[in-house]
């Protein structure tokens, strides 16, 4: 089953911290977007992490329906479906869930795990984002150890986030917030590690200048730094055993340098969705331009039905986002280190 038990996930996660590499969490909304991670893991022989954010499991649902919820269930249980044909490990994910959104969104999406429980499976997700980095830390701890401890009792690991990522995604804005809210310090991270330890296992998406959207290479200035400082202040006080497993969001426009010196520091995940969401239009646009009068019914002609079945340009799109995301496995170590098979 090559979607993650709780047992594999963690597994992958500890696999990742003790040898310096991250899985790409990319972000999905279709059955095609589904397929393109699957067959970028396979052919990278990476584990990986598929994710549904608010946005993509609203429009997976339809228009009629846009209920994120409903079609985050449905995205997943068809990644469940599809990643039996592949000989790597996946873990199902939840992408930024604001505190608003936590009980239309998350609380169904933890209901269906359970039912799934019942039944004798595993999680429908494995792991879970609760972003209350838009709240003051003490109440954003306060909701995060209800969660963990709701997400704890079915064997599901909770994301949080403390420091405000940039930018813009998925209709939440924080591009006017001041520099110094996109950098965790090292007493956050303290009291993040102390509130959520005895609780269950969790990953933490520490903030050091992030900002999602797209960037020219340069633009943004990350301090990777931030995130060993953090975690020495951690493990000075708790031991080499209280190590956390970070998760880098906005990496579009990074630094190679940057990117692999955050995992000397325990990143174990990072977010993919800008980068991969061109890779999935570009080869569209292109076959629309290059097939413009059979794409389009030009000056009263029939076109060519060939060329506006969706499938003659979602099939490329399929391959472009999946080399793109062979790209991020490079980028982060995975690449070759799928440890199917062994757990």
């Amino acid at each position: 089953m090559p979607v993650a038990t709780p047992k594999q996930y963690e597994a992958m996660i500890d696999a990742a911290q003790k040898g310096n590499y991250a899985y790409p969490a990319v972000n999905i909304t279709s059955i095609t977007t589904i397929n393109a991670a699957l067959k970028a893991f396979a052919d990278a022989k990476s584990d990986g992490i598929i994710q549904v954010s608010t946005g993509g499991g609203q429009f997976a649902s339809g228009l009629s329906v846009a209920d994120a919820a409903f079609g985050a269930i449905v995205l997943a249980e068809a990644t469940h479906i599809l990643a039996e044909k592949y000989d790597v490990l996946v873990a199902l994910h939840t992408d930024h869930c604001h505190p608003e959104k936590v009980e239309g969104f998350l609380k169904p999406l933890l209901e269906a795990s359970r039912k799934r429980k019942a039944e004798g499976k595993g999680p429908l997700f494995q792991s879970h984002m609760f972003d209350g980095s838009v709240v003051p830390l003490a109440e954003n701890l306060e909701i995060s150890k209800g969660l963990l401890k709701e997400c704890a009792e079915l064997d599901i690991i909770l994301e949080v986030e403390a420091g405000c990522v940039g930018g813009e995604e998925d209709g939440h804005d924080t591009s006017g917030l001041p520099a110094e809210k996109l950098y965790t310090t090292p007493e956050d991270m303290v009291e993040v590690y102390e509130a959520l330890s005895p609780i269950g296992r969790f990953l933490f998406a520490a903030t050091f200048g992030n900002v999602h959207g797209a960037y020219k290479p340069g633009a943004v200035k990350l301090k990777p730094t931030i995130l060993r400082d953090g975690q020495k202040a951690v493990t000075d006080k708790y031991g080499a055993e209280s190590k956390m497993d970070l998760v880098f969001h906005g990496g579009s426009g990074s630094e190679l340098s940057d990117i692999r010196e955050t995992l000397e520091y325990g990143v174990v995940k990072m977010n993919i969705d800008t980068d991969t969401q061109y890779a999935f239009t570009r080869p569209i646009v292109n076959h629309v331009c290059t097939n413009i009068e059979g794409v389009l019914k030009i000056d009263g002609e029939v076109g060519n039905k060939k060329t506006y079945d969706p499938r003659s340009y979602l099939k490329k799109a399929e391959k472009s986002m999946a080399e793109r995301m062979q790209q991020c496995c490079d980028d982060l170590c995975s690449t070759g280190k799928s440890i199917f098979g062994t757990v």
